[in-house]
């Protein structure tokens, strides 16, 4: 198996290199593994591709690059440069240094770079370390990841693929914030939203005068509804959540019918 790998905390991050962990067990002995990951940390970014200015790519070793722009970009960039004659069977993204559950997702990078992985036919996987009093003193805080990442990308990848409408599923998971022996179990849940928790702003004025406005986060430890992503990984359970790029409220369109004419 041929396997891209992406993040959006940067080439150097801990977690990629848990990921390349993962993507080396999963690809095996006579599979690839291939690094196109961000040169700077992209958190937060979403789905930002780089469309208004070119992007500078970098080969630091044999199938390991560094890109000047977001995880999408990342993308793009492996898949129509450097592995224009080599293209992935899967496409991996993470593991995220916290988590991407609830609201969290629509804001990520690391979702982000597997929007586009789906956009352009790939089956894909992210995956995020949830943090918590119970894992960020461990000697490494992604252990749950190390221990259970393959396990739960082989389920994954067991699983029936779909298509809607053009759109391709991926999947977000996420590892519990506890330690790898803490672990219950897997869960597919839905995406939740934690109740009152937003993103903010923290104003600063500096010596100079100036004002400057920093972006706060909110409460991780809020769960949303019982079953759902970040309330299952808040029990110990490893969430799976299967996603597509469509954004249809499906739910609403038979009420509109008086819309149409």
């Amino acid at each position: 198996m041929r396997i891209l790998i992406t993040n959006d905390d940067g080439i150097n991050a801990p977690g990629l290199a848990v990921l390349k962990g993962i993507a080396d067990t999963l690809a095996g002995p006579d599979g690839e593994v291939w690094t196109v990951a961000p040169a700077f940390e992209q958190s937060g970014v979403g789905h930002c591709i780089n469309y208004t200015k070119p992007t500078l790519i970098t080969e630091l070793e044999p199938r390991r690059y560094m890109v000047e722009g977001s995880p999408a970009d990342c993308v793009l960039c492996a898949l129509y440069d450097p592995m224009a004659e080599a293209k992935p069977d899967l496409i991996l993204s993470g593991v995220n240094r916290g988590n991407n559950a609830a609201e969290n997702t629509l804001y990520s990078g690391t979702i982000g770079a597997c929007i586009e992985a789906a956009l352009q036919g790939y089956p894909t996987i992210a995956l995020s370390q949830f943090y918590g009093p119970d894992n960020r003193d461990l000697d490494d805080p992604f252990e749950a990841a190390v221990a259970h990442g393959a396990d739960v990308c082989r389920r994954i990848l067991a699983q029936p693929g779909a298509e809607a409408h053009g759109y391709s599923l991926f999947w977000n998971v996420n590892f519990p914030p506890v330690a790898a022996k803490d672990v219950r179990g897997i869960r597919a849940a839905h995406q939740g939203r934690r109740p009152g928790v937003n993103f903010h702003t923290v104003a600063q004025d500096a010596p100079n005068g100036r004002r400057f406005l920093w972006i706060g986060g909110g409460d991780q430890r809020v769960p949303p509804a019982p079953g759902t992503d970040a309330a299952v990984n808040l029990d110990g359970y490893i969430s799976v959540t299967p996603m597509r790029a469509d954004l249809t409220a499906a739910d609403v369109l038979p009420s509109l019918d008086s819309l149409n004419t």
